[in-house]
């Protein structure tokens, strides 16, 4: 979509910093001694930064760039400890009518708004069925079935392993016996998109 968007130029930034403070979006990073926008979905397109630059570095254009979707996270979304699915008590109390999040151990790493488009307001474990060489769906299956569990989103990377985390979670909803809506959410090696689908369609 085009919208207006600030645009820093790095001839002219000192590295300063005032206009990371002046951004209530968390959109501005310094990186490498200059400031640059660190995700258009950050940036609002109001400005605050712009009038406290005393170089003169930054304005406005009107761009191609991704919808704005709020601030970025400055403080960790993760809501209980631990997070591995090995290490995970079934019947804590993390789970009571909860929205879960079944992510693998790269898709944090990979993608940069992890705790704000994943984890931001749910129960969280994560693993990785390669590594670990177990079988999730016990464990997963008695979450499921001891709690209320709202949704489930499971986040993966396209590579072919992360595959067992998904069919992990079809197997446990299945096992539960309860119709628990689950969302895939599968993530580019590169972190640069994440394809959304409905996991009925892998069963």
């Amino acid at each position: 979509m085009k919208r207006t968007i600030i645009k820093i130029d790095e001839t002219l930034c000192n590295g300063c910093g005032i206009c990371i403070d002046a951004c209530h979006e968390g959109a501005l990073g310094l990186i490498d001694g200059k400031v640059r926008l660190i995700g258009d979905e950050c940036c609002d397109g109001m400005g605050d930064c712009l009038p406290q630059c005393p170089q003169g570095a930054i304005s406005f254009e009107e761009r191609e760039a991704a919808a704005y979707t709020g601030p970025a996270v400055k403080e960790s979304a993760l809501r209980q400890w631990p997070v591995e699915i090995k290490l995970i008590n079934p019947d804590a109390a993390c789970f009571d009518d909860a929205s879960l999040l079944v992510a693998a151990d790269c898709t944090a790493f990979a993608y940069a708004s992890f705790h704000r488009d994943f984890i931001r307001g749910r129960a969280t474990v994560v693993g990785c069925p390669k590594l670990d060489g177990v079988d999730y769906t016990e464990k997963l299956a008695a979450i499921c079935s001891k709690h209320e569990i709202r949704d489930i989103v499971v986040a993966r990377m396209e590579v072919p392993c992360c595959g067992g985390l998904e069919a992990a979670v079809v197997r446990a909803v299945e096992a539960s016996g309860k119709d628990i809506p689950v969302q895939v959410a599968v993530i580019a090696i590169d972190g640069s998109s994440v394809e959304r689908r409905d996991s009925r369609s892998f069963r």
